[in-house]
């Protein structure tokens, strides 16, 4: 593969590209083949050119976009290319030649947010709307618009087997799942949301492929001889031959903002990405991406999930961090969901409710090494010095809600009155607060694992793991039907959906200042009372304050803020006399 670069005539070099002469270059890396042919559906069967690296290439001026061809490997084995645009009849179908260049783009205007800026949604195409397209989803953006969100975060997309699919069993990374729309149905969906202002996160999966259709290792080591994540094996990134393949991943984050204009990728589960190296793939990952945002003249960000509470993602290089520019912030959403529910269970017993939740509103974490009771391990570093803009918070998203045994939502868990209180949590904290689609009015719909696998016993094995993994006999198979109940019903609480509104309103009226951390921000909490309270400076010079109120009697309010000392700008719930309701946020001003 070609050096990874970032100009801004960056052009993806594997794969099939056509050209204005009406050439078509195919280019492949597979050294576990001695020679392989290249047959165009409808057409010839063509010898392809290897060279000491293990590149097999050809040209012609015989194939144009919209033909599709195969790879002919061992034993006469018809395979899509390794880079694939697009996958028309799936992923083990031929690929598809397709012109990247053909479609117009309006977003030229379009420079992105910054991440301490964004009101993220993260989104299932598939579940979204009843087409579960992306054309359908253009049809929510008015919506979306009118709501305050401002970049949309997308669930895996990189073709999956079957019907459906929650998106983290991709098989082939560059090809945009046709059922959604594929290639050109994406270009129209960030096209479009550039044009309403909203910037467009793409979920991607770099630490293994998925089972189905992924037939990368016939044609090379891409995957280690060493390292198993729990979902499959993992890329190699620290092994013999590992250059190509980390160009093969690197490129592929690039492709995603080069040629679909993508603003932000958050990287799944990086803590499942195994690799010693002395320079490790994700920090020339975020290198290259930094310098496409240079020479591109766009903002461009990348994000991860790590379970590790693990700064080191998002410190400099300098402090030997890979310079992700924010993480999710899982302690943040266990303590808020005890508070909420009082639900112990699993990881949910290593919390302590309120108390801390405070500490995570003070120093980003609650496991900053200290021991885990849970994992019967010290777990985390300190986040005490990193500024909030690096952590994303939520209460609700695929994982928290899907990862559970029924996938109930917050919803149906507890009260609408403790519901409100929730959005006042995630969006007026100092860090990035996301919403998980539905949430903000109220979707009651469960949201189900469901994949569609054509292996039965593949299927059954996926079943019987969750059934241990999460103790329970009784929980939903994880197909057709878990997809279907999934489905969002848009059945809106209209006082929910103005609640959300008005929050949003409030923290873009108010945001935190620029790289404020724990000791900016002024926490206070009482266990016996059972409130948390909290107040931080914005970034013009004022403070917001905000008070949380979750026992079951009235509480005479006396607010404990020292610098948000003005007016109420928004009560969850009438106060009566002085005192507060139970389950009730207070939002003052200064």
């Amino acid at each position: 593969m070609e050096k990874v670069a970032a100009e801004k005539t960056w052009q993806l070099g594997l794969g099939a590209n056509f050209d204005k002469n009406g050439n078509t270059t195919f280019k492949v890396w597979a050294p576990y083949r001695s020679s392989l042919q290249l047959k165009v559906v409808g057409k010839e069967t063509y010898s392809m050119k290897r060279d000491r690296d293990g590149f097999h290439t050809f040209q012609t001026d015989q194939v144009v976009p919209g033909d599709q061809y195969y790879y002919i490997t061992i034993h006469d084995r018809a395979r899509p290319d390794p880079v694939s645009r697009s996958l028309p009849h799936g992923v083990h179908g031929p690929t598809e030649v397709i012109d990247p260049h053909a479609f117009t783009w309006d977003d030229q205007e379009w420079k992105g947010i910054a991440i301490r800026d964004a009101i993220l949604y993260e989104m299932h195409v598939g579940v979204y709307t009843p087409e579960g397209t992306f054309d359908a989803a253009i049809g929510k953006l008015p919506y979306l618009k009118d709501l305050g969100i401002n970049c949309i975060e997308i669930m895996p997309l990189a073709q999956f087997p079957g019907r459906f699919n929650w998106g983290y069993d991709g098989a082939s990374l560059y090809a945009p799942f046709g059922g959604y729309g594929g290639a050109e149905g994406f270009r129209r969906f960030v096209n479009a949301c550039h044009k309403a202002e909203i910037a467009v996160c793409l979920d991607v999966v770099y630490n293994h492929l998925g089972p189905e259709g992924n037939h990368l290792q016939e044609f090379g080591p891409y995957f280690s001889h060493i390292y198993h994540t729990p979902w499959g094996k993992g890329f190699n990134y620290d092994g013999m031959n590992n250059g190509t393949v980390r160009e093969y991943v690197i490129n592929n984050a690039l492709y995603w903002m080069h040629e679909y204009h993508v603003d932000m990728l958050r990287l799944d589960a990086v803590h499942g990405i195994y690799d010693i190296s002395a320079i490790p793939m994700l920090q020339e990952l975020t290198q290259a991406v930094q310098e496409a945002s240079t020479n591109l003249g766009r903002k461009l960000h990348v994000i991860a999930e790590t379970g590790l509470n693990d700064t080191r993602a998002i410190r400099t290089k300098e402090y030997g961090g890979m310079d992700l520019c924010a993480i999710w912030n899982d302690d943040f959403h266990h303590t808020a969901h005890v508070a909420l529910t009082g639900e112990k269970t699993t990881y949910y017993s290593d919390y302590n409710g309120l108390l801390d939740l405070a500490t995570t509103l003070s120093k980003g974490f609650v496991y900053d090494g200290k021991f885990s009771e849970f994992r019967k391990c010290r777990h985390g570093n300190s986040a005490a010095d990193i500024p909030f803009e690096k952590l994303i918070v939520f209460l609700q998203n695929h994982d928290q809600t899907g990862n559970r045994p029924m996938g109930d939502r917050l919803s149906t868990l507890v009260s609408k009155n403790r519901l409100k209180v929730t959005a006042c949590m995630t969006l007026l904290s100092p860090s990035v607060p996301m919403l998980f689609m539905g949430e903000e009015y109220g979707e009651t719909a469960p949201f189900e694992y469901f994949v569609d696998y054509e292996n039965e016993a593949l299927m059954n094995s996926i079943f019987q793991g969750r059934k241990h993994e999460f103790h329970c006999d009784d929980m939903p198979y994880p197909g057709e039907e878990s997809f279907n109940n999934s489905q969002l019903t848009w059945k809106e609480d209209s006082e929910m959906l103005t609640l959300y509104k008005t929050l949003i309103n409030i923290r873009k009226n108010n945001r935190p200042k620029e790289g404020i951390t724990g000791v900016d921000i002024h926490v206070y909490s009482s266990e016996e009372e059972e409130w948390v309270a909290w107040e931080y400076p914005t970034e013009k010079g004022e403070w917001l304050g905000v008070f949380l109120y979750l026992g079951s009697e009235k509480l005479a309010f006396c607010p404990p803020f020292q610098k948000a000392k003005g007016e109420i700008l928004l009560a969850t719930q009438k106060t009566d006399q002085g005192q507060l309701c139970p389950d009730t946020c207070l939002v003052i001003g200064s």
